[in-house]
């Protein structure tokens, strides 16, 4: 053993000492190639099962939520562990409460999906700005909706739906007498601040079903305004979206209110139909955000068709994430209002989920088409608010079209995208630069109608309590348009009309209400802007004049000087900067070439000894 060691020493020093054939650097090159290269190529050969791992967990946490959906369809519940034992025709849809509470944490993904599918087309600085201004929004609007916005959303709630958990909200003000009907609410007066007796497990499922839709319609406005407007004004139209614009039109619609009655008071259809909030959030953001543009310049300049381009990218991985929080949010966003669910059996829940798969799909591929069509490449923003439309378009189908409808539905509404695009940006000159108009008002706006044509009434029996045991004389007949199944009777035009009217007034408040609060915002801010400004200018031009004779040079230290010939004025005299090149005494003089006190320059450097690889030898440089 002790010669073993004392060989390795020597050997140690032979390669080291006086050879010096290897380095430092060489020795860990060779350690690595001998011993890490196995241990990478063992990493290698494990890799793909790794990541084939991860996608197995991946699939498994997406999949959670709908096998426990399944689950909980299948299973017999406790009927005091559930928020309501009511179903449609008779039959209990009996699902436990948290459900509720898992749909609606699902449906927290849809606002911020539309933020990121928002901010993905704007500019850094923009994007910035969107960014923050749509979690400011999210948080606000959160606030005001539990302090006023539920109470005027759901006060009243109880007069309609006779359920035992809503009979203490049953306070709703309406502008017309008794004997005109008791559908004319528009808006609630009591569960304010979510406290009092009044508020049951049911209300609260409520307040959680909603919460996002009033966070989407305060978002988008918001996100679109963010860089145009204060910043001050849009935290103050957040509150104020979130607090009672929503709110009341969804009184309108979810609550009870008047546009949900006229199937009960005039006879239209079962009312106006919006299944999950396409006219309530979209079509309303979508109209508030277009005065919004309106009010705050500057516009776009002019652009001749030719020279028309599509938006730039600039985020495209935010785009893509985005349109996906949107649909996957989806899913929980239709089925976490108890009071829909308690109205549809299990075929209105599965072909609803199917209808927005679908008319997803549709929406998306249409612009992606398009995009490729035109250009040569397809567009990955394109692709993302198109899929994010068809979103919003199925939420205003719902299940009560059938799947083929919606895929072409959702087709119509992709196409719609690149005009739209194009007449918001170079014929208004918008600067819709977050696609509110596109993404929003105008696929809600097709959704809302194509429910009154193609509704088919096989989905829908006693929807806002209109035709429980019967409509138009057919047992179960749901909500019915213009195309319907076989076995059930037209109901055209009186579904058509009912959402001819809600989008009217859903527009028209979003609108005019935006105008009324932006323009007189945009002005006081404008003038608070010019007289900031006028002040600045005022400030300069009121500074004393100077003195007669004043010489600003001579002020300077730097007097003009005069030619001893002619008397005429020179140049002042500047200091010079020090300058050793002509002798400046201020420099101090460095020594020259050949001056003593130079210092030499070597002349005999040392030899190194420099390692040849090739030969194992040496030689002198």
């Amino acid at each position: 053993m002790i010669h073993i060691c004392y060989a390795t020493h020597f050997c140690y020093d032979t390669v080291v000492l006086e050879k010096k054939t290897q380095s430092i650097s060489s020795i860990i090159k060779l350690f690595i190639i001998n011993y890490m290269n196995p241990i990478s190529n063992w990493f290698c050969r494990i890799k793909k099962s790794i990541a084939a791992g991860y996608a197995v967990l991946f699939l498994l946490v997406a999949s959670t939520p709908s096998l426990l959906a399944a689950d909980l369809l299948q299973q017999t519940t406790d009927p005091q562990s559930t928020v309501f034992a009511q179903g449609a025709n008779g039959a209990p849809l009996l699902l436990p409460s948290y459900w509720y509470l898992i749909m609606a944490a699902l449906s927290l993904l849809v606002p911020a999906g539309f933020v990121l599918v928002s901010v993905s087309g704007l500019r850094a600085e923009r994007a910035w700005d969107a960014a923050i201004g749509g979690l400011a929004a999210i948080g606000l609007t959160g606030f005001a909706y539990w302090s006023i916005g539920f109470g005027l959303h759901f006060g009243g709630i109880g007069l309609v739906h006779t359920l035992p958990e809503l009979q203490g909200l049953v306070w709703e003000w309406s502008p017309f007498a008794t004997d005109w009907g008791s559908g004319w609410g528009m808006a609630g007066l009591t569960g304010w601040f979510l406290s009092g007796v009044e508020i049951t497990p049911l209300a609260y499922a409520l307040f959680l079903a909603h919460l996002p839709w009033a966070m989407t319609a305060a978002a988008l406005p918001i996100v679109a305004l963010r860089g145009r407007a204060p910043a001050l004004v849009t935290l103050l139209l957040a509150l104020l979206i979130g607090g009672i614009l929503y709110p009341l039109a969804g009184n309108w619609v979810q609550g009870g209110g008047w546009l949900s009655a006229l199937g009960r008071n005039v006879a239209l259809g079962h009312g106006f139909v919006d299944f999950a909030g396409a006219g309530t959030v979209h079509l309303l953001a979508g109209a508030f955000a277009l005065a919004a543009l309106i009010v705050w310049v500057p516009r776009l300049p002019r652009q001749t068709a030719a020279a028309a381009q599509l938006p730039p990218v600039q985020l495209p991985l935010l785009a893509t994430v985005g349109a996906i929080f949107v649909l996957v949010g989806s899913m929980g966003w239709q089925w976490s209002n108890p009071l829909q669910v308690v109205r549809l059996s299990e075929l209105g829940l599965m072909r609803g989920s199917v209808n927005l798969l679908l008319c997803a799909g549709g929406a998306a591929l249409a612009p992606l088409l398009y995009a490729w069509f035109v250009t040569g490449r397809t567009d990955p923003m394109l692709g993302a608010r198109g899929l994010a439309a068809g979103a919003v378009a199925s939420m205003a189908l719902g299940p009560f079209i059938a799947p083929g409808f919606a895929f072409f539905c959702g087709l119509f509404v992709g196409v719609t995208i690149p005009l739209v695009m194009f007449i918001a940006d170079h014929t208004l000159r918008l600067d819709d630069a977050t696609g509110v108009l596109h993404i929003s008002v105008i696929p809600s706006l097709l959704g809302l109608l194509m429910a009154g044509l193609f509704a088919d009434g096989r989905v829908g029996s006693g929807w806002q309590m209109v035709g429980i045991d019967s409509y138009l004389g057919i047992a179960n007949q749901g909500v019915s348009g213009l195309f319907v199944a076989d076995g059930f009777a037209r109901d055209f035009p009186g579904q058509l009309q009912a959402q001819v009217m809600g989008v009217l007034a859903l527009s028209l408040w979003g609108f005019v209400l935006g105008m009324i609060l932006c323009a007189p915002l945009g002005l006081f801010f404008y003038g608070i802007e010019r007289a900031a400004n006028s002040k600045l200018l005022t400030s300069r031009s009121a500074a004393p004049a100077p003195p007669a004779g004043y010489d600003p040079n001579q002020a300077a230290g730097y007097a003009m000087g005069t030619d001893p010939a002619n008397g005429s004025p020179v140049a002042p005299n500047l200091p010079q900067r020090p300058d050793d090149r002509f002798g400046d005494p201020r420099v101090e003089q460095r020594p020259q070439a050949g001056d003593p006190q130079r210092m030499p320059e070597p002349t005999n450097r040392p030899r190194r000894a420099v390692f040849t690889p090739r030969t194992g030898g040496s030689h002198e440089s």
